[in-house]
């Protein structure tokens, strides 16, 4: 599917029949990374897994990158496709936006999943420091497993390398480090509790072992807001669903079993 608004091409990947799910990748992904998650819902859900704007097939220098761009493109998606309100699942900057869409849009989310993501703030300038990591990339490269060295041969490293677009004498990613830089400051400018608290649809909080969450933002989500469920995935960093995919996929299916019986 192919959405046109406000001068900005949304691309999304569309499958199965049943309650709504939507999927949203994390800050320099795409929806690639989140096919074998919506394959593994089709069977009981209608499963959407947009590539947000800036990244993978979608417009990439859309003007605007503000939160509320990223809130309203999840709507406009929603619109496409269903009137019932949907599970939205989302892993780091993606689950801020899903948490700002439950806040400001409860109608449409009857349930909220953040994968690795939290209210979001940033006291250590991480933009600054994400906009130097992505000005060292020596692209193009050159071929799959030279991306694959350079940024680090893990799962996630395998995933972006996996998604690369051949052009211009090598392999490039689907997006501009200016503009995820732009769009991550968004996130970093200010730690959005009062929205957090404002979400009314059932939640859980999914974390890695080995994630980067800020100490004690958990405890306190979970504090804010009792009832809000909290799983620790073993041995998994930032990208559960990369290094841990059954795992993740078992934990997602349990909240989807119970929200929509």
């Amino acid at each position: 599917m192919t959405l046109r608004r406000d001068n900005v091409t949304i691309s999304a990947l569309v499958g199965g029949s049943g309650p709504p799910v939507v999927l949203l990748h994390g800050l320099a992904g795409s929806a690639h990374e989140l096919v074998p998650t919506a394959t593994a819902l089709l069977d009981a859900h209608t499963v959407v897994v947009p590539d947000q704007r800036g990244h993978g097939r979608s417009t990439r220098h859309p003007g605007d990158v503000s939160r509320r761009a990223y809130v309203d493109d999840v709507i406009a998606v929603l619109d496409a496709f269903t009137d019932a309100p949907a599970v939205l699942a989302g892993q780091s900057m993606g689950a801020h936006t899903a948490m700002l869409v439950a806040a400001w849009h409860p109608s449409r989310v009857r349930g909220l999943v953040m994968l690795e993501g939290g209210v979001g703030g940033d006291d250590g300038d991480y933009p600054s420091r994400l906009e130097a990591w992505f000005a060292s990339w020596p692209v193009p490269f050159p071929s799959r497993a030279a991306a694959v060295e350079f940024l680090g041969g893990r799962s996630l490293a395998q995933t972006w390398a996996d998604d690369l677009e051949q052009r211009d004498g090598g392999l490039w990613p689907r997006f501009d480090g200016a503009v995820m830089t732009a769009a991550i400051r968004g996130v970093a400018d200010v730690a959005r509790w009062d929205d957090w608290t404002a979400v009314r649809a059932p939640t859980l909080l999914v974390r890695g072992s080995d994630g980067t969450g800020p100490a004690g933002e958990v405890e306190r989500m979970v504090a804010l807001r009792p009832g809000t469920a909290h799983v620790v995935v073993p041995d998994a960093g930032h990208d559960v669903h990369l290094d841990q995919p059954d795992a993740w996929l078992a934990v997602l299916r349990e909240f989807l079993r119970v929200h929509f019986p």
